[in-house]
């Protein structure tokens, strides 16, 4: 099992940055793809950002420029820096892991934080 814990959420202002921050423990051997979603009231869940274990990155058009997506795999970690932030972020952010358990494993396991709330104020 993966535990997913994410941090740096909270109140801020429109046009102000948050660093969001996730820390990935447990058995883990590998971890590839890792990624950041959201979802408003009333709204699906959709993708923020995803990184690869190489650090290729790809966004959602409506990020793009101002979110960047890095990842530490030393220490397990997946940070999201958001900047220019608009009242539409305001969002439950939830991080994303898919990982691998064991060396021996031939397949990984997707996982999920428990989420950190952003509110964007007008």
């Amino acid at each position: 099992q993966v535990q997913l814990v994410e941090s740096g959420g909270g109140l801020v202002q429109t046009g102000g940055s948050l660093r969001l921050s996730c820390a990935a423990s447990g058995r883990i051997f590998r971890i590839n793809d890792m990624g950041w979603y959201r979802q408003a009231p009333g709204k699906q869940r959709e993708l923020v950002a995803t990184i690869t274990n190489g650090g290729r990155t790809n966004y959602a058009d409506s990020m793009k420029g101002r979110f960047i997506i890095s990842r530490d795999n030393a220490k397990n970690m997946v940070y999201l820096q958001m900047d220019s932030l608009k009242p539409d972020d305001t969002a439950v952010y939830y991080c994303n892991a898919d990982a691998v358990g064991d060396y021996r494993d031939t397949y990984s396991v997707n996982y999920w934080g428990q989420g950190t709330q952003v509110t964007v104020s007008s």
